[in-house]
């Protein structure tokens, strides 16, 4: 069974667009992409420098159109996806990516959406200083302990001994002076404190413009940021897209969720890697491809081919009022750190 996955914001690097756009068609797709969002991604993709990808506002609405370039060199629609994937995924600002690769958004409306939600971010994030760092190992119990010390957020827990810790830049410098026993702190190439209540202006921001929209039902299971859920109802997807903004990111869930399925391989679109080293810490035996170039496109048919269209061996998916449902009775602790 095979699943694919869409990175989140840090994972893009200047220049990473430019051998896809060699490929027919790819650049057209681009610039029309670029008309949406109104910034020039052809530009950000292929010269913009490291700190300008800095900008969430220029960094968030690069990594969806990427990651939708490089997966329609695979597949033409969202029913061509269903056929060989038993889920998808996204970390954070790639569950947007993974919601129009399932059809819950069109490509449009998932860039609209990106684009709204990088600039609210953005603004939430210029109120005050914060940022976001990796802490590498330690004990799960004294990272929890430390990161409360320093009055930090567990923003992402990606398993495999992961967590990213998110506040203000005092807090964050206090923790790299002052890390847990065995554990390397590594500030991340991000502009401010995501999916912690510093992020709630942004929440507001993107429920009044996801009132307006109509969302479709995924052709393929998305397993969803909160709880590793799998989301098909796209209305509850992007109530789940919309609340994400100010919640953690359970990584962990979702390769859970994988297992459960009873994955066998598992594609990273581009800007692939990040979630690829994850995966092969914690999915043991599980083939991997990061499709970081059009090199890579082989490989990945040839996994299509040997893994696709594989009977998940999960429970039934949740309706959407299920979904609702249990959302509504988590507690904070159960969908955060």
């Amino acid at each position: 069974m095979l699943v694919f996955v869409f990175p989140g914001q840090g994972s893009q690097a200047p220049g990473f667009l430019a051998p896809w756009l060699e490929l027919p068609g790819a650049a057209d797709r681009l610039r029309w992409a670029s008309a949406v969002v109104g910034s020039d991604l052809v530009a950000h993709g292929t010269v913009s420098d490291a700190d300008t990808l800095r900008d969430t506002a220029v960094a968030q609405p690069l990594i969806v159109a990427g990651g939708l370039l490089a997966l329609r060199e695979l597949f033409a629609s969202p029913a061509e996806l269903a056929a060989a994937a038993g889920a998808v995924a996204g970390h954070s600002v790639g569950e947007l990516t993974a919601a129009a690769a399932a059809g819950a958004l069109s490509p449009e409306q998932a860039l609209v959406l990106v684009r709204e939600r990088g600039r609210a971010m953005a603004a939430a994030a210029a109120q005050r200083p914060t940022g976001m760092s990796a802490v590498l190992g330690g004990d799960p119990e004294e990272v929890a302990a430390v990161l409360a010390r320093h009055g930090l957020t567990a923003a992402n827990a990606n398993g495999g001994g992961q967590v990213v810790a998110a506040g203000t830049l005092e807090a964050l410098e206090a923790l790299r002076a002052e890390p847990p026993a065995k554990a390397r702190v590594v500030p991340l190439q991000v502009a401010g404190a995501f999916h912690t209540e510093h992020m709630a202006p942004a929440v507001g921001t993107l429920e009044a413009l996801a009132a307006g929209l109509e969302p479709g039902t995924a052709a393929v299971p998305v397993a969803a940021n909160a709880d590793g859920a799998l989301v098909t109802d796209g209305r509850e997807l992007l109530r789940r897209l919309v609340a994400q903004v100010s919640r953690p990111v359970r990584w962990d869930l979702c390769t859970e969720a994988f297992a459960r399925l009873g994955v066998t391989a598992l594609v990273e679109l581009a800007p692939a890697g990040t979630l690829v080293n994850l995966a092969k810490r914690q999915l043991k035996g599980v083939e991997t491809l990061a499709l970081r170039t059009p090199e890579d496109l082989d490989r990945a048919r040839t996994l299509i081919a040997d893994h696709g269209g594989a009977t998940a061996t999960a429970p039934t998916q949740l309706t959407a009022a299920q979904q609702t449902q249990q959302t509504q009775q988590q507690t904070p602790q159960e969908v955060g750190p």
